[in-house]
């Protein structure tokens, strides 16, 4: 399948979480087989090729990093949300389009100086995506960019990744 193809079965669900934010749903995309494997093929292609490690942001991340990752042959980080994790390294709170939140890194799976790309489904407000970094950056790894399969242009989420490369599938 196509990427542009693959790309066009994520679903616009309005007003979710809450009124007035547009909600994009990967689910239909994650259960087409062909565009899965469409859109890990386009995520794989844009991870630094010095990486050593991949992070996947909490919980459409975690299957796009582990999808990419095997098929780079690299290893996945999974960044959390609060509470789901026996040892914490590391702990960033951010703003969110609709609230705030937290992600945690596990401790013991990010090595200093380690080279780490980071992916995740859709790039908003960019403040999960920068919490991520900081955890990342604050265990003395390195990060070697960004992938998101989608990016929301207008609510400017690349200005708050600064000086970090970020690749989006599609940006609308």
């Amino acid at each position: 399948m196509e990427l542009d193809k693959a790309l066009d079965l994520i679903a616009d669900v309005p007003d979710f979480p809450e009124p007035g934010v547009l909600f994009r749903d990967l689910s239909p995309l994650f259960a087409d087989a062909a565009g899965f494997k469409a859109v890990t093929d386009g995520l794989a292609a844009t991870v630094d090729p010095g990486a050593d490690l991949l992070a996947g942001v909490e919980a459409r991340g975690f299957l796009l990093a582990a999808a990419v990752g095997y098929s780079l042959g690299l290893g996945v980080a999974l960044i959390r949300k609060p509470g789901k994790l026996p040892r914490v390294a590391g702990r960033v709170g951010y703003t969110l389009e609709y609230g705030t939140a937290t992600v945690e890194l596990p401790e013991g799976v990010v090595r200093p100086g380690q080279r780490v790309a980071v992916l995740d489904d859709v790039l908003a407000t960019g403040g999960t995506v920068a919490a991520t970094c900081e955890l990342l950056e604050g265990a003395k790894a390195q990060v070697t960019g960004v992938s998101v399969v989608m990016e929301l242009e207008a609510l400017n989420g690349r200005s708050v990744l600064e000086g970090h490369r970020v690749e989006a599938l599609r940006v609308c």
